[in-house]
């Protein structure tokens, strides 16, 4: 398949021969969901933090004996029924099992939504930017002149180096290099763009 590539004036100059093998692959939406759940679960936090029965400072000796009392039978005051006493399947900081998911998955996630967002004419293509662009208001010029508001840019490390500058200030636009591109910004943002040669790299890396 072809892709219209466009420069900084939103001039279309050629056309990128891309993949079918990675830009036109049909979605599986529990794929996706999945991959969703387990970056979230990795973004956040856990420092919530409970005392188990085995961190409660005290003594471990038996608080009476197990028969003849006609009450039921305890062990120590650790135990979680009792005041003071650990706490029972509360949170444990940050030992956290995230659940693992393997790089066939990953990889099959990336390229159902490239190709969503191929299918829906939401992926762009731009020339590698030669010239360091220092104003924010240039940049958003660009970004008006051709629709492209609320987007993720996928760029190389020399267009990042020239582009950033100009673009960190500007509302719901990120900035990634082929290597981060992932799941959840793909869907976050509305337009996807890529550099001439972020794309090429990124389709070698997906290829193999």
């Amino acid at each position: 398949m072809r892709l219209q590539v466009i420069d900084i004036n939103g001039k279309k100059t050629n056309n990128i021969e891309l993949s079918d093998k990675i830009f036109s692959v049909k979605p599986s939406q529990n794929v996706i969901k999945s991959l969703v759940d387990w970056q979230i679960s990795r973004f956040k936090t856990r420092t919530a933090k409970t005392k188990q029965r085995n961190e409660v400072t005290g003594s471990t000796s038996k608080i009476y004996a197990q028969k003849g009392t006609g009450g039921a039978r305890h062990s120590s005051r650790k135990a979680p029924i009792f005041v003071g006493g650990g706490v029972a399947h509360g949170p444990k900081g940050f030992v956290y099992k995230v659940k693992k998911i393997n790089k066939k998955i990953k990889k099959l996630g990336l390229l159902q939504l490239l190709s969503q967002k191929n299918r829906i004419n939401l992926l762009f293509v731009v020339e590698d930017f030669k010239k360091e662009i220092t104003k924010t208001k240039l940049f958003n010029q660009f970004l008006e002149r051709n629709k492209l508001k609320n987007s993720l840019i996928i760029s190389d490390k020399n267009s990042k180096l020239k582009i950033i500058k100009s673009a960190r200030n500007i509302p719901n636009l990120k900035i990634i290099e082929p290597e981060g591109t992932n799941v959840y910004d793909l869907l976050k943002y509305k337009n996807i763009i890529f550099t001439t040669t972020s794309i090429k790299s990124l389709q070698d890396r997906l290829s193999k």
